[in-house]
């Protein structure tokens, strides 16, 4: 899974036949581009478009701006009160009207690549506005406190201009926090509201970080950093700024969001027997917009929900091949009791997990070369989530490297409560989260300075997390896993997104409670307890997002059995992986036309 500071990326949906075949069209007059957003383009009005758009979603999204080295906004947060979301929908109406403008058919083949990206992110968000999530997605991955509290790590602060607009930055959090509030109240007066466990669980987040003495907090860390360009009296002018914005401004709004939420919301959310959206206004909709937001799919979710059971079936059986090999048994139960309880497959410290994890993502980097043409610049390092999350997220997440350089790609791992992490599924999981997986891809399409912005940081989930799952049996092909036990681990990870398709579509179409969807998890999957809690729980408040992995692998997989088929000896999985990266994240028709079209005129090699 991969994360963002600012905004979560945008996902798309793309019917393909809507589309004319891929083949060389005359552009309209071709336009000096010089506008990066429009880099590589053809066609003068998809390149206005373009650079339009792009403008537009750096001065709406002024965190993802900083984030992308864009820094003309680093006074600013975006505005988070129901005014502004209303104008974000009613645009994106514009926006979508805009590119159907623009006949597809007329365009140049990678033009009509973007035009079908720009589309699926436009219609996708004019779809999905009928859920109104800004109203009711509280959760310790969805929040305001969350969202903000680590801005000292995303900012540079190196002149003191750029100290000059932090103070700015910090000083405008409580608008932040009080619009967020408007927001949930005017989800409560239509009964679009959260999970209780979730937002219990986003109290005790902000309820530890209110404990810690400011000192400690990650949002003083720019006043204490050192200066040396700077006058004495622009360094303590600075310092004492932002001590004053924490101390007097973000911490008491801090406190009045907890405090919404505890006596506000927390009384008149969902309980765990109506755990998912089926429960609330226009669930139906909202759900099909999710599916079709989080996968670039037109698929049911009755469809989606069998398609995971027959997953589990296949899986179980490599479960219990590998266990007869590994233990000699074939009882399922016994082997998934065994993987959760024995001590000895378990880390015993923090530290442990952690070189775990560098371990691992180095033999990556050292294998990849045979595997990949193109490789990324970017380096990627290993960073532990901070204590004040790591209780209540996931075992790890990605975020990517800036652009610029002033930022690697960072893997964050959970070293929280060490014996519950189980050491099979640390390579797994390295691999996922690093390389092969996201940083590799994502990084990749950085650095294609030959493609518009939008091509090169637009993230459609399916594409982003159905590579990085398809990755993780790659990488037992390159040789990557250490032995048989961390193979199971490979399995244990394949076993969960299966299960993620019957859970997400039993929480949000069938109305499963919340323990249902535990119940059916502990029994399909060897995952620990607590990250089982912890995943419902973030698959109740990210409806849909759960279903793009296994959808995205799968699909992935059947590109390169065809591949290897039609192609026969002209076949070649280091051309192939560069043909399915080289787009940058596309939605999964374009890939798919993308990799037929490459397998009638890729050379031998």
């Amino acid at each position: 899974m991969f994360k963002l500071f600012g905004r979560y990326a945008l996902t798309f949906l793309l019917v393909w036949a809507a589309i004319a075949p891929a083949q060389a069209m005359d552009p309209t007059p071709e336009k000096t581009v010089t506008h990066p957003a429009a880099t590589g383009i053809q066609d003068a009005q998809l390149a206005d478009l373009l650079e339009a758009h792009w403008e537009g979603m750096m001065r709406r999204w002024t965190l993802w701006a900083t984030e992308l080295g864009d820094h003309r906004y680093d006074d600013r947060l975006p505005d988070n009160g129901p005014e502004a979301w209303s104008e974000t929908r009613a645009g994106t109406a514009e926006w979508l009207k805009r590119v159907q403008a623009i006949d597809p058919s007329q365009l140049s083949d990678q033009d009509r690549i973007t035009w079908a990206v720009l589309h699926h992110e436009f219609s996708s968000a004019h779809k999905k506005a009928i859920c109104l999530s800004e109203q009711w997605q509280v959760a310790p991955m969805h929040n305001a406190f969350s969202a903000l509290n680590r801005l000292g790590e995303l900012s540079q602060v190196v002149t003191v201009q750029q100290g000059h607009a932090l103070t700015s930055r910090y000083l405008a959090v409580p608008q932040f926090i009080d619009g967020a509030i408007e927001s949930h109240r005017l989800g409560m007066a239509s009964q679009r509201v959260p999970n209780a466990e979730n937002v219990r669980r986003t109290i005790a987040i902000i309820d530890s970080e209110l404990a810690r003495p400011e000192e400690q907090w990650g949002l003083l860390g720019p006043a204490t950093q050192p200066h040396p360009d700077w006058t004495e009296a622009e360094q303590q002018a600075f310092t004492s700024a932002i001590q004053d914005a924490v101390r007097h401004h973000i911490r008491p709004a801090f406190q009045r969001y907890r405090d919404f939420l505890k006596n506000e919301l927390m009384p008149v959310s969902r309980g765990p027997d109506k755990a998912g959206i089926h429960w609330m206004p226009e669930s139906k909709a909202c759900y099909a917009a999710a599916i079709h937001e989080h996968t670039t799919l037109d698929i049911p979710a009755d469809e989606i929900h069998a398609t995971g059971l027959s997953e589990l079936e296949k899986i179980h059986g490599e479960f219990m091949a590998l266990g007869e090999k590994l233990w000699g048994t074939r009882d399922l139960p016994t082997i998934f009791h065994r993987l959760r309880t024995d001590e000895a497959l378990f880390f015993d410290s923090p530290q442990a997990v952690q070189d775990k994890a560098a371990a691992a993502l180095k033999r990556a980097q050292e294998a990849s070369p045979a595997w990949f043409g193109i490789l990324p610049k970017a380096p990627c390092v290993v960073v532990r989530v901070p204590d004040f999350e790591a209780p209540y997220t996931t075992i790890a997440y990605y975020r990517p490297a800036h652009p610029d350089g002033s930022k690697p790609g960072e893997y964050f791992i959970n070293t929280s409560a060490p014996t519950t992490r189980p050491r099979h599924e640390a390579e797994v999981l390295a691999y996922h989260e690093s390389v092969p997986g996201h940083h590799l891809q994502i990084a990749i399409a950085q650095e294609l300075g030959e493609l518009p912005l939008i091509r090169r940081h637009i993230r459609p989930n399916a594409y982003i997390e159905g590579w990085a799952l398809y990755t993780e049996r790659l990488s037992d092909e390159m040789g990557l896993y250490s032995s048989d036990l961390d193979r199971m681990g490979m399995l244990s990870f394949d076993a969960w997104r299966a299960s993620r398709l019957v859970v997400d579509t039993g929480l949000h179409a069938k109305g499963w409670t919340r323990q249902q969807a535990i119940d059916f998890m502990v029994e399909n999957t060897p995952l620990a307890k607590n990250n089982i809690d912890n995943e419902v729980d973030r698959y109740i408040s990210w409806p849909g997002q759960a279903l793009s992995y296994k959808l995205g692998q799968l699909e992935i997989l059947r590109l390169r059995a065809e591949a290897q088929e039609q192609m026969g000896s002209r076949f070649s999985m280091p051309g192939f992986h560069d043909a399915v990266l080289e787009l940058g994240a596309v939605p999964l028709p374009v890939l798919r036309q993308h990799i037929e079209d490459w397998m009638k005129t890729a050379p031998v090699k």
